[in-house]
């Protein structure tokens, strides 16, 4: 770990100035369970998890009178806290007395040090002191993220607009896992079938592969995000490391539909020496994910899935991401989505979701008013309305986590980002959620159109009625709840439609949108009351790093 005082926020800014991580949110250790609750609001199962064996980090609401420096994680409710693991961890926490950042050793989006001479070399100019250890590392694991959410009612607190741990029922107070690594790795995850000896290479970001034999599925620890060669290589080597473990010789080997990705790259470099290769689509993945996290029997049928996250490699080509289908370990079909909507300069547009946002106005409605939120150079503007008038630089998209961050732009809340789902995350975090006097919000209004291709979402209507509330001076926070209210009656609309279409009565939730606790809380009681059986994740991850598992499912089902 690399670590400093928590309380003194110049420590913090000059960590973060070193680590090059400008705004994710850095995890705490704190010496006992009473000194997290002077903290941060603690329940029940979050407590059961903090003390749990494995000790991971848990993401808890943080109390305002709480003296931890904001820097640690700016603009965010939730603070990721643990308890001490180690013999070290206890010493160095009595000496110090106060609770210490501890975040990763290493720069971001590289892998972590994993000896005394490694970290001396890399981390020579982050860290002023080094505490050593004679104990080796044997293997590269990161600290294990999770949350609760309260998905059953809201509880408040009468000095915060924000949710509050509240007493839930036993079924919906269920904690879910964000990373899954240290403690959690590699316990199987017991599957209702018997599989064959397969290697599933997961995804690009939060990338973890899979192995399997016999009724385990054996994921990995959280590898990172494959965008380097020193992340390829620990890719590489804990693949080979699982295989002798497990004494598993995959004959079958399981990959993203995407063509770049390096994983996929990695696994069709390896289907020379295996019987049979198979590419998956990356929210058919999803879903078989969280099936097989829940137990799910192939003989229990297809459900409705809802695969909501920021990219996936479409079976037309396109990127999609707000997806509904039906599905099971054997097949899927698509039978919803949202609208495809314009991402002006592709990537960039991701890392500056003001261009989301300026791309989706004018798609939708033909014009960009003058907005404080949107307020860039009118030259980069007209390039933005050109790239979408000609589709030069401009793919489409599907996705619901680029619709998060284009609403985040528009509402001002964030243009642009450091980190992963930045604009989304704090656009969750502006919501102003109704106390108990008043009213709750109805959603934005939306279009629902069917054709031959299945249900599509159309989004005009809620980008004017956001346009008209911005217009009037409504607030951002309660902008930015209505919306989450708006894709929360998305979900539960077409999820109904195929329901009446197929029969079918079960709902399952999976891909990186479903971190958003306000979200869950708000669509979970929706469906529920509405009939549906809902499955969320258990043991592993809705984001990709569960990814790998439901690779694994399909292809034992896929090959003959």
């Amino acid at each position: 770990h690399l670590a400093c005082d928590a309380t003194d926020e110049a420590a913090v800014r000059t960590l973060r100035e070193r680590k090059k991580r400008p705004a994710k949110p850095l995890a705490v250790m704190m010496a006992t369970l009473e000194e997290v609750k002077q903290h941060c609001w603690v329940s029940e199962e979050e407590e059961r998890l903090l003390t749990s064996p494995q000790c991971p980090i848990v993401l808890l609401q943080w109390r305002p009178e709480s003296n931890i420096s904001r820097l640690v994680a700016p603009r965010n409710n939730y603070l990721g806290v643990m308890l001490p693991y180690t013999p070290l961890h206890h010493i160095l926490l009595r000496d110090v007395g106060r609770p210490l950042v501890m975040t990763s050793g290493n720069l971001s989006e590289e892998p972590i040090a994993r000896d005394n001479d490694e970290a001396l070399r890399r981390l020579a100019h982050l860290a002023d002191y080094f505490l050593l250890h004679n104990r080796d590392i044997y293997a590269r694991y990161d600290d294990s993220v999770w949350f609760v959410p309260y998905v059953s009612r809201f509880t408040f607190h009468p000095s915060s607009s924000n949710l509050k741990p509240g007493t839930l029922e036993p079924e919906t107070a269920l904690s879910q896992p964000i990373r899954r690594s240290r403690g959690y790795a590699p316990f199987p995850t017991k599957l209702p079938f018997k599989v064959r000896q397969i290697l599933a290479c997961g995804a690009e970001l939060k990338n973890t592969f899979c192995v399997t034999r016999d009724e385990y599925a054996f994921l990995s620890q959280h590898i990172g995000d494959m965008e380097n060669l020193e992340t390829l290589e620990h890719f590489e080597t804990t693949i080979e490391l699982y295989k002798r473990l497990f004494r598993i010789e995959p004959e079958i080997i399981a990959y993203d539909m995407h063509p770049e990705y390096l994983a996929t790259k990695y696994a069709k470099s390896q289907v020379s020496n295996l019987q049979s290769s198979v590419p998956i689509q990356h929210h058919h993945a999803h879903i078989a994910g969280c099936l097989a996290d829940n137990g799910w029997s192939p003989d229990d049928g297809p459900v409705i899935g809802v695969a909501w996250d920021g990219t996936g490699y479409g079976t037309d080509g396109r990127i999609w991401g707000g997806e509904f289908l039906v599905a099971d370990y054997r097949g899927f079909r698509r039978a919803g989505h949202l609208e495809y909507l314009p991402m002006p300069g592709g990537e960039a547009a991701i890392r500056a979701p003001y261009r989301l946002a300026i791309g989706y106005l004018y798609a939708l409605t033909g014009r960009v008013p003058s907005l404080p939120s949107l307020d860039i150079g009118e030259a980069e503007r007209r390039i933005i309305q050109q790239q979408v008038d000609r589709g030069i630089n401009c793919p489409q998209t599907s996705a619901g986590g680029r619709l998060f961050d284009a609403v985040s732009a528009l509402l001002g809340v964030r243009q642009r980002i450091t980190y992963e789902a930045q604009a989304a995350v704090e656009l969750e975090m502006a919501a102003q959620i109704p106390n108990l006097q008043s009213p709750i919000s109805n959603g934005y209004p939306f279009g629902i159109e069917e054709s031959e291709e299945g249900i599509v979402i159309r989004l005009r209507e809620l980008f004017e009625a956001l346009l008209t509330d911005l217009g009037d001076g409504v607030s951002v926070g309660k902008m930015a709840y209505r919306f989450h209210v708006t894709v929360a009656e998305m979900m539960r609309v077409v999820c109904e439609r195929i329901a009446r279409e197929t029969g079918l009565r079960t709902v399952a939730l999976s891909g990186g949108c479903f971190q958003n606790r306000l979200l869950l809380a708000l669509v979970v009681p929706r469906l529920r009351d509405a009939g549906f059986r809902v499955l969320l994740h258990r043991q592993v991850p809705c984001n990709d790093g569960g990814i790998s598992l439901g690779q694994a499912v399909i292809a034992h089902f896929a090959v003959d």
